[in-house]
This record gives structure tokens, C-alpha cells and sequence, in this order.
């Protein structure tokens, strides 16, 4: 890197970090919750008359403030590390780390490196395309600078354009939404914050075999603010708690890592204390150590029972990426691919048995996705993607709903920060548990004969239509005559959507749904990335093609 282009991305950062103070000092400026009130009002009235000076049909603003922290710790054995080379931390927690402190697992950790980012970006409709432009700098003329800047683009942009952007109508709302949240992680000392975490290496690392452990969980924080030309000024905060740990062990001359995700959800400090990981220490641990010496499975057709861990991957890969509209018109063939299905499928399309029944649902309490206005200022909605293993509805926004047909978006905008361009994401999407009388997961296992038990996320490959798949897991146990028995490797499952989900014929009940979520889900150029949520229950599929691990 040049000397000046190295001065110039120091320089933005700085303007970054300016900004993210100047937002943090005009939100405090604001009376909570009195959105006409706040600074922010007068701030986006000055792009959107700009934009009505220099001929826009239609124009938005949106501000946006991120900031994430986080606890970890770190530790490990040091004998068993020594045995294989192997040093302490296993990657993905924040900060700490190295090779832990002997058998007490006092290792590393602290409080992860807060972040922050802030800025504003501008949205217009000028001669029937869309124009963009962000900036990191609040003040009032570059408000005006960006938002001349964002018409120049669509008016460029326009020499190209086939067709006219066609927006369906939405009301105007005024209005402030918050994440709810029982225990505010700022008002938790942080002695309480890393207590949690470190306890989890401790009871971990008492297994001799265990060589390392990394425990964390993250809190981000995403403060927004979104006025446009039809009348809306709506602001909304977002609070998501992430926990998780993993456990890496050594026996036998094998490595293995078991990891832990406790449910991310939208909340506060009691997402932290409900996620079970001092109570799953051990026996992730013990896990992790069994699975060093587990051998592979044979290869063959076996039922396949998914936990909800598990099965939100495959629901994210063959379902709700399938259904994503725009996918589906092509408008992301170039990087994220299109899908197998076409609009004339839905009310027609066999996504799957009658056992199979999907939701798409941006107001779920909890949902990793779940928030009061997307990101065009429409107001959030649930809906049914697959009914009786029917397709019936697609995941739409306000530039896509015409082309199915529909007048009202679904309410699927979404940016990643203040700089990128809004485009549809995807809702959480989740698989509806089974009725009344539903098996439990322990009969879904007693009433299977051959198959495998499937828990976590892993690997993953899938061709750009979401048709054809392989999928791994995280941990995997063999099922003979209605009992778990060993553990196993080598467990891979391929997939034809319609023909696997055609092959669900148990699904437990509403006792053992839970909803696990996802993030760094990639879309469009520039990528942004999308956090979700996908609930399942215990799902079986039979006669499924199991085979060997990827390489």
C-alpha cells in the first residue's frame, strides 16, 4: 500500500469513528421515542427537499449507528496440547486466546474490542431508476452533497435502464420500534459478563483429553433512523445477544471440535443466561472427546434425523434463499445465484410432503431478522411461504411485489450498514412444528430403524439454483433398531430439494421447535452480509444418500 492511500484509509477511519460520536450525540440530544422530536427529523427533511429540488419521484434517508462487544475466554489443557502440537484457543471469539493456563483452564479472554460504525445513506427515484450514496459525515451540506450525488447516479443510470422502477404503495408511519429486552448487558458488571464465559472453560476443560476451548458472547447494538417523501420518519433499536462455544479435544492421535451455539436472539443479558452453556459444558467436552475416537458410517440410503440446529441450514440453503424473488427474476445470477423455481409454481409447486409446512416471519419475538419497519419503511409481516408442502407465497419487497402479482410488499428491504444500497434479504424463515399429538424426538429415534442423527451446522455445497446440495453437520450419532447408539464420521447427505423435503414424514411438536439463527448470510455487489433466524423441529427424512465427508 502507497504511503497516501494508506494516510487516506486512516483518514476515513477516523471520519467513521467522528461520526458514529456525532450520531451517539445527536440520539442523546433526541427525546426517546418521539420520533418528530428527534434531530434526525430536521436532518432528513434537508434531503428530502434536495432531492425534490433536483426532480425525484420518490426519496429516503436513512441513519444508521452499530456498535458491538462482547465477553470471552479462552483455555485449554496443556498437557494434552503438548501430546499434539496442539496450542490453546480455537478461533472465533473475540479477543484472548494462546495456550491456556494448565488444568485450570485460566487461559485468556476479557472483554472483545468494542466496534462502531455510523453514517447516513441516500436513496432516490430520478427518471424511473434508483440512485445511491452514503456518506460517514453528518452535517447538514454533505446531507445535501450526498443526496445531489445520489440524483446524478440515477440519472446516469437511467441510459440504460428497460424499465421504469415501480414501487407498491405503503402508508406513512410515524413511528419508534425497540428490540424488547429484559436485562440491558450495560447495566451487568462486566465481573458478572466474564464470570459466565470463564465458567464454561472451567467445567470444560476438567475432561484431561480437552485441548483447548473458546467461549464468547456477542452483543451488537444497531440504532436506525428512516424518513422518506411519502411521509414516514420511523425510528428503531435493535439489540442481538450471541453465545456459543466450542470445544476442541485430542485422543487417540485424532482432533476433533464439537461446538456449542446457544439460541441468538434479538434481547438482552437474560438471551446470555438462557442459553444453556454452562449447563451443556461437559458434555460438549465429552462429546468432543468421543468424537476423536468415533469411525466413519457407511456409506447407503438411511433416515435422517435433524435436529433444529441442523436443520436451520439446510432450511437456509434449499428454502428460503429458493424463494428470495429477486433471485428468482435473475437480478442476482452474477454472484449469489437464481433458484429452481419460477413464479408460475407458486399455488402449484410439490416443495415437499404434506408434513411440510414453512413461514416466513419478520415479527417473531427473538428473531435474529425480527424488526418493526425493513428498510423501505414497511411494516414487518409474517406469511406462508409453503402450506401441505404446497408453494404458495415468495419473499418480496416494494420494487418485486408487482411481479407476482401483489400490491403490498412483504416487507423484505434490507441494508447491511449505513453505506450499502437496500435490496431484498431474506425474513426469518422457519419450518412449522407439527401438530397436536406429534411424536417426540425420542419416538421420532425409536421408531427409526437405519439412520443418523444429524446435529449442528458443517459443510455445505449447492449448485446457483438451490436444487441440488450436500450437507454436513457438526456431530452425528448412528441409529440402529430405534436406539442411538455411536458416534460417527463421515457423514455427508445429498439433496434434491423437492425430492428430500417430499421424503419429510415426521416432524416433531411445538415442545422441541427452537429457532437458531445465522450470520455472514452473502448477497449482492458490493456483498452485504444478513443475519436470520430458521426455527425447526425435529425433522426426519427417509431413504436419503449418506456418504463420505467433504475432502
Amino acid at each position: 500500500m502507497k504511503r497516501r492511500d494508506f494516510v487516506k484509509t486512516m483518514a476515513l477511519s477516523g471520519m467513521a469513528i467522528a461520526a458514529s460520536d456525532v450520531i451517539a450525540d445527536l440520539i442523546a440530544q433526541s427525546p426517546s421515542g418521539r420520533v418528530l422530536e428527534s434531530k434526525f427529523k430536521g436532518l432528513s427533511d434537508i434531503a428530502l427537499i434536495e432531492a425534490r429540488r433536483g426532480g425525484c419521484t420518490y426519496a429516503d434517508i436513512r441513519f444508521t449507528r452499530s456498535t458491538n462487544t462482547g465477553v470471552n475466554a479462552t483455555g485449554g489443557n496443556r498437557d494434552a496440547a503438548d501430546l499434539g502440537g496442539f496450542g490453546g484457543g480455537f478461533p472465533g471469539g473475540g479477543r484472548g486466546g494462546g495456550r491456556g493456563g494448565g488444568r485450570g483452564g485460566r487461559g485468556g479472554g476479557g472483554e472483545a474490542r468494542p466496534g462502531q460504525a455510523a453514517g447516513f445513506g441516500v436513496r432516490v427515484i430520478h427518471s424511473g431508476v434508483w440512485g445511491f450514496a452514503s456518506s460517514p459525515i453528518v452535517t447538514e451540506d454533505e446531507i445535501r452533497r450526498i443526496t445531489r450525488m445520489a440524483t446524478e447516479v440515477a440519472k446516469a443510470s437511467a441510459i440504460a435502464k428497460k424499465v421504469d422502477v415501480k414501487l407498491a404503495p405503503v402508508p406513512a408511519y410515524t413511528d419508534y420500534w425497540a428490540s424488547p429486552m429484559k436485562k440491558d448487558p450495560a447495566t451487568v458488571p462486566q465481573d458478572e459478563k466474564q464470570a459466565l464465559v470463564q465458567k464454561v472453560v472451567d467445567l470444560a476443560v476438567k475432561n484431561k483429553d480437552v485441548l483447548s476451548v473458546n467461549a464468547s458472547i456477542q452483543l451488537e447494538a444497531e440504532w436506525k433512523y428512516f424518513a422518506s417523501s411519502e411521509g414516514s420518519y420511523i425510528e428503531q433499536e435493535i439489540y442481538t445477544t450471541t453465545p456459543q462455544f466450542s470445544v476442541t479435544a485430542r485422543k487417540d492421535g485424532e482432533t476433533r471440535t464439537r461446538n456449542y451455539t446457544g439460541v441468538p436472539m434479538t434481547g438482552g443479558w437474560e438471551v446470555a443466561e438462557a442459553a444453556g452453556m454452562v449447563e451443556n459444558a461437559e458434555r460438549i467436552a465429552a462429546e468432543a472427546v468421543e468424537f476423536c475416537t468415533a469411525k466413519p458410517i457407511d456409506m447407503g440410503l438411511k433416515d435422517l434425523v435433524l435436529t433444529p440446529s441442523h436443520a436451520m441450514l439446510t432450511i437456509h440453503e434449499i428454502v428460503a434463499h429458493a424463494t428470495e424473488l429477486d433471485r428468482i427474476m435473475g437480478y442476482e445470477a452474477n454472484y449469489a445465484g437464481t433458484s429452481f423455481v419460477k413464479i408460475s409454481d407458486i399455488g402449484k409447486l410439490k416443495y415437499g410432503s404434506k408434513l411440510f409446512n414453512v413461514t416466513a416471519d419478520r415479527t417473531i419475538p427473538g428473531g435474529v431478522a425480527t424488526i418493526g419497519y425493513d428498510d423501505d419503511g414497511v411494516k414487518t409481516t409474517q406469511f406462508p411461504i409453503v402450506r401441505e408442502g404446497i408453494l404458495v407465497g415468495l419473499q418480496t419487497n416494494r420494487e418485486s411485489a408487482h411481479f407476482i402479482g401483489e400490491n403490498a410488499s412483504r416487507g423484505c428491504t434490507s441494508a447491511g450498514s449505513w453505506r450499502d444500497y437496500p435490496f431484498l434479504r431474506m425474513p426469518n424463515v422457519h419450518v412449522e412444528p407439527g401438530p397436536a399429538g406429534s411424536p417426540t424426538p425420542e419416538e421420532i429415534i425409536a421408531d427409526t430403524k437405519n439412520g443418523v442423527l444429524i446435529d449442528g451446522r458443517g459443510s455445505y455445497s449447492i449448485d446457483q439454483q438451490r436444487y441440488n446440495g450436500q450437507f454436513g453437520g457438526n456431530a452425528f450419532w448412528e441409529i440402529k433398531n430405534g436406539k442411538r447408539t455411536r458416534m460417527v464420521t463421515n457423514v455427508t447427505y445429498n439433496a434434491i430439494t423437492t425430492d428430500f423435503w417430499g421424503n419429510l414424514d415426521a416432524t416433531s411438536g411445538k415442545e422441541s421447535w427452537q429457532m437458531f439463527g445465522t450470520g455472514g448470510d452473502a448477497k449482492g455487489q458490493p456483498t452485504q452480509t444478513n443475519s436470520i433466524s430458521h426455527g425447526s423441529p425435529w425433522l426426519r427424512i427417509k431413504n436419503i444418500m449418506v456418504g463420505a465427508a467433504f475432502a
